[in-house]
């Protein structure tokens, strides 16, 4: 039996289900995944945080574009998914025009000296900071009722995910996408590669010419509270280079060396190595020793090669459609994301600006 639908999603990740759910007030939706469940990879790995300064100018705009629906998420939602937080960036000397580089648009920093910065967060040693950048607007995510939200409003709207759909072949006939999976046959004018990592291998598949998204690993590792302090309200803190970052965990401390390693597309786990470094380098900059680590694991982080998401219909293939390399900022887009690939999915008009849509837009890296 043959499954159909307008548009096709391959890929149940936060970019999936939340353009799917948008989607699927104006056209029949289903979305496909080849895990068990929706957000196995990137979405559940993420560390998290709505930065409003956080990104290129592309992404600046498509934060500030999220954060109204953020603060209406409540509505589609079983409750708020912001919750605050906040972000500590520190800089040695020879860090601080990576500093200045991320102050020069930006809006609700403040800077701050060393000292400044150890009585926020007060393992930090101050001698080694030759400034620092506070954003305390920055919040948390709640990542498992944002995605919970959008896939009930996906539903409610009469779409669905079906998951252990791993696809298998992907043809175009008649004006219409064949999609075989190990599951079922699904056809639909119109298929969105929301594959994450394996969006370039995706597209392949149906035959049409890869864009050069590269997967990333991101490893992390669970500490315990460092020499008993509470941690509960400390922000994100870390180098303004990313060489690592810190953030409150339940009562722990999530450690990342901000490793950004390309790999072929697979579950990625960390390279003890890797995490050993960016544990020393953390290590060095706070007057508290790592004891143990309680746990690791790593996801993947997939970037074009301008380091832009990629939205839109690709000019070489009808009806097939880009909703990918979202890198570092899947979760905090997702919101205007959805919104947008929603809109040019069934026709409707951006409500982006002109540029942010061009910079968007796959054919950027077609020339």
């Amino acid at each position: 039996m043959t499954e159909t639908a307008d548009i096709l999603i391959v890929g149940a990740g936060i970019a999936g289900i939340g353009a799917g759910s948008e989607a699927a007030a104006d056209a029949s939706v289903i979305v496909l995944e080849s895990e068990p469940r929706a957000g196995m990879h990137a979405t559940g790995r993420s560390a998290a945080l709505f930065i409003r300064n956080y990104g290129n100018a592309t992404l600046r705009a498509l934060n500030a574009a999220s954060a109204p629906i953020f603060e209406a998420a409540a509505e589609f939602c079983d409750g708020p998914v912001l919750g605050p937080r906040g972000v500590l960036q520190i800089a040695g000397e020879d860090e601080l025009a990576a500093l200045d580089a991320y102050a020069d648009g930006a809006a609700g920093l403040t800077r701050m000296t060393g000292a400044e910065a150890a009585k926020i967060v007060p393992i930090l040693r101050p001698e080694r900071i030759a400034a620092a950048l506070h954003e305390p607007d920055a919040q948390d995510i709640d990542v498992d009722r944002l995605l919970q939200g959008f896939q009930r409003r996906l539903k409610a709207r009469g779409g669905r995910v079906d998951a252990g759909a791993r696809v298998t072949a992907i043809a175009r006939e008649g004006g219409v996408w064949r999609i075989e999976t190990q599951k079922a046959v699904y056809e639909a004018p119109v298929i969105v590669d929301a594959a994450g990592g394996w969006a370039d291998e995706l597209a392949g598949l149906a035959g049409v010419a890869p864009l050069g998204l590269v997967p990333h690993r991101r490893s992390a590792a669970l500490l315990p509270a460092p020499g008993g302090h509470d941690v509960s309200r400390w922000p994100l803190f870390g180098t303004v280079t990313e060489t690592w970052y810190a953030k409150p965990d339940a009562g722990k401390l999530m450690v990342s060396p901000a490793d950004q390693d390309p790999v072929t597309p697979h579950d990625v786990w960390p390279e003890d190595m890797v995490l050993a470094e960016g544990l020393d380098r953390y290590a060095r900059a706070v007057t508290e020793p790592v004891t143990r680590v309680e746990r690791s694991w790593a996801g993947m982080r997939t970037f074009a090669p301008d380091r832009t998401p990629v939205v839109g219909f690709d000019p070489s293939a009808e009806g097939f459609f880009w909703l990918a390399g979202q890198g570092g900022y899947g979760i905090q887009t997702s919101p205007a994301l959805s919104r947008h690939a929603s809109a040019l999915l069934t026709g409707r008009a951006p409500e982006l600006p002109e540029a942010v849509v061009a910079a968007l837009a796959p054919e950027r890296l077609r020339a």
